[in-house]
């Protein structure tokens, strides 16, 4: 392990503190609590998962950010168990949690945010949160690295990202955590599984942060596909600090492209630590009636089993690529798709085969990281849409997950 920091001590935004401890919720004992402490309340805003099963975290976040008028003191995140499918005890031992953090970082307990990932349907043991709490005060500190390793579940790596921006002469930065590597197609609406947590030093009113963060979520997590399956306790979590004393208002184009390219960034590292992932896949759909259909047409290519273990063998085989866009339900002109992998063309004029060099096309598909671009009609309606493979090492994991 590198002793450089994840994310450099300069580029850390103003006004929090981090900290991880062990509470034993992970069989492997390793770092498994992980707490984020502002200064000062932090104005917040926070999209979750649209399933229609929701962990207690979920239900218990929204309450509070409700009742707190968007402010967050404190994020406590457990990894190894989500909470989730454990009825009015699950709700009971996140508010436990809750309110213990709370007496520990002296806030009240609306002002503090809980999240949880790990195996649905197994009871919290808060208990063992509680405990920990103590520690985790001791440790707190400026460094974000062990609050990024310990919110890993199935994850290889940490996941990081940070960038600046100068709004009125003066610097804002901004930096973001993550997890996730399965289970992953985030449908987030604004009220394991991916967590991410953002950070910024501006100065931001929680409505005005919610519209950047509908803004950024839609060009990023909700452009991702691993496996099709929309998580139970999907959230992502924006917070501003105010420490940089730097007003941000809610048209300021700049923070919002920082902001977007911030999540882009976070949302590509999950899908190439996909759990299994070999092919990291940029789809770029274009000529579609709106980018509404654009991105139908992508994920119904980024979902199809077909597709995606011809991907994981380097495959060019278009033709799934086609019936995915046919079916997808979007309106498309059907007598002039067009595919190209790279700049590789691969067939026009509505699925005529082009002579292309097939050898060409299964060296450029043997790469980490590749584009297709696919034109469906004369539209203005396009989309970019990041997905991945399927293959034999992704049913391994997920065959035994749980024992």
């Amino acid at each position: 392990m590198s002793d450089e920091p994840l994310i450099p001590s300069d580029a850390q935004p103003r006004g929090f503190r981090f900290a991880a401890v062990k509470a034993g919720i992970k069989p492997s004992g390793k770092l498994d609590f992980a707490v984020a402490v502002a200064d000062q309340p932090a104005a917040a805003a926070a999209m979750f998962t649209s399933n229609k099963v929701q962990a207690a975290p979920i239900a218990i976040g929204r309450r509070h950010l409700q009742r707190s008028a968007g402010r967050v003191r404190v994020v406590a995140v457990n990894a190894g168990n989500a909470n989730c499918a454990t009825g009015e005890a699950g709700l009971a031992a996140c508010e436990q949690v809750c309110r213990a953090a709370a007496g520990t970082f002296g806030c009240p307990g609306h002002e503090v945010f809980p999240s949880s990932t790990g195996i649905i349907g197994v009871p919290l043991p808060a208990e063992k949160l509680v405990a920990a709490l103590p520690e985790a005060r001791r440790s707190l500190s400026r460094d974000s690295d062990s609050f990024a390793r310990a919110i890993l579940t199935t994850d290889t790596r940490p996941k990081v990202a940070h960038t600046a921006v100068s709004i009125g002469g003066e610097t804002v930065r901004l930096a973001g955590v993550c997890k996730g590597a399965g289970m992953i197609h985030p449908q987030l609406v604004p009220h394991a599984t991916m967590l991410v947590y953002l950070f910024t030093d501006a100065e931001i009113e929680p409505a005005a942060l919610d519209e950047f963060l509908r803004a950024a979520v839609e060009r990023s997590f909700n452009r991702i596909s691993i496996d099709g399956d929309t998580s139970t306790n999907d959230t992502v979590l924006l917070l501003a600090s105010g420490a940089s004393e730097v007003n941000v208002a809610a048209s300021d184009a700049a923070f919002a492209e920082a902001l977007t390219t911030l999540c882009i960034s976070l949302a590509k590292q999950i899908v190439s630590d996909g759990e299994g992932v070999t092919h990291v896949v940029e789809l770029q759909i274009e000529g579609a009636d709106s980018d509404a259909d654009a991105l139908k047409i992508a994920r119904a290519i980024a979902h199809s089993p077909l597709v995606k273990t011809a991907w994981a063998g380097c495959d060019p085989n278009w033709g799934r690529l086609m019936a995915a866009a046919g079916y997808s339900g979007a309106a498309i002109d059907s007598g002039h798709i067009a595919i190209w992998f790279g700049n590789l063309p691969i067939c026009t004029d509505g699925g005529r085969a082009l002579d292309f060099d097939e050898h060409a096309a299964h060296d450029y598909l043997k790469r980490r990281e590749y584009s297709i671009r696919i034109s469906v009609g004369s539209g203005s309606g396009r989309c970019r849409f990041w997905t991945s493979d399927l293959t034999a090492e992704y049913v391994r994991i997920n065959a035994d997950y749980s024992t």
